[in-house]
């Protein structure tokens, strides 16, 4: 069987240049259909006049020009948001060396939630600027704990363990987040809409507020893919190729929560993207982090973004919120992986 698998991923590996071409073209096919769609549709379809005009002829002022216009930050912040996790994602699942390992799955979100709840309830904060350095704080003490939990005992941190910490962290989070809001009805109506996930409330601010975190966030896990490499042999081979593991475990997993703890901050908590995007690509091009880690980032905002076109024609005239839709689509696929695939290590 294990012959048959190393065959198989050679055969890849030699026309690993044709995939990545197709996966490229693919992708920015994909890419634009979803800008498009996004622009085009909601409680109001927009023509291509339409959108022709309010991309390109500013000076004209007519209805469905504005409309397209008001759109714009909209898909722009869900395109990033979707960036982000998907490279948060790809990181994650790199440095745990777990296939399923997500943001949501370990706890990272919630841990985000609970902390942006608190400053909320205790702190009375209520702009993006406050929510984005309380939610980074939340993502990066739960991630660590999660990881400090998934490491005890023989083995180590293995796949199976760190789910199991983050979905029993994820579980007691949410208790503390609903024993805060319950007693403090203002927390709640102002948690709400946030908790469930949604690019509907993008500004202009708030993506100049989240760039320079999504900048550092893939600056560095680009920067860290060839490490990243090394380090799926097995620290003792990294380490004889002159890798140093920790530090660059450490910065990956930094940048990875960087990208979740801001997108969380300002969109909410929205799970299974960095799951899906980056599945999607490794069964297609393997396991080298120089092609996922890119890759997963036009990826996730593909996903992100045209879910949220789904849950604007599913709600309409309303809209139901990309979190849902997210979370809708990927726990069944979820469940499938873990029925079809053992869960192993990297």
């Amino acid at each position: 069987m294990s012959s048959l698998t190393d065959l198989a991923k050679q055969q890849r590996n030699a026309y690993l240049p044709q995939y990545l071409t197709i996966v490229l073209i693919i992708s920015f096919i994909l890419l634009i259909v979803s800008i498009v769609s996004s622009l085009a549709f909601g409680s109001r379809a927009v023509g291509w006049n339409g959108l022709i005009e309010g991309l390109f002829h500013p000076a004209i002022d007519s209805y469905d020009a504005n409309v397209v216009r008001q759109r714009m930050n909209r898909t722009i912040f869900s395109l990033l948001c979707g960036v982000a996790l998907g490279v948060s994602g790809a990181l994650m699942q790199a440095v745990t060396r777990n296939p399923i390992a997500d943001p949501s799955i370990l706890g990272v979100n919630t841990g985000a939630s609970l902390f942006v709840v608190s400053g909320i309830a205790f702190f009375h904060i209520s702009t993006s600027e406050q929510y984005i350095w309380f939610a980074l704080a939340g993502a990066m003490i739960t991630a660590i704990f999660v990881f400090g939990i998934g490491s005890m005992g023989r083995g180590g941190a293995t796949p199976l363990k760190l789910v199991l910490a983050g979905a029993a962290t994820t579980a007691a989070l949410s208790s503390l987040v609903i024993a805060i809001m319950i007693p403090r009805s203002y927390v709640m109506d102002q948690f709400r809409f946030w908790q469930v996930g949604s690019v509907g409330s993008a500004s202009w601010s708030s993506i100049s507020t989240f760039l320079p975190f999504l900048i550092i966030g893939l600056l560095v896990g680009i920067i860290s893919a060839s490490a990243l490499n090394a380090l799926a042999l097995g620290d003792e081979v990294a380490t004889g190729l002159g890798v140093r593991t920790g530090l660059w475990r450490l910065a990956a997993a930094f940048a990875g929560v960087i990208l979740c703890g801001a997108t969380t901050a300002l969109a909410g908590p929205i799970g299974f993207v960095g799951l899906l995007a980056t599945h999607v690509i490794r069964l297609v091009l393997g396991s080298d982090q120089r092609y996922i880690i890119p890759i997963s980032a036009i990826t996730g905002a593909i996903i992100l973004t045209i879910s949220d076109v789904i849950g604007r024609l599913l709600g309409s005239p309303g809209e139901l919120e990309v979190g849902v839709v997210t979370a809708f689509t990927g726990a069944p696929i979820l469940i499938i992986l873990a029925m079809k695939a053992k869960v192993r290590a990297l």
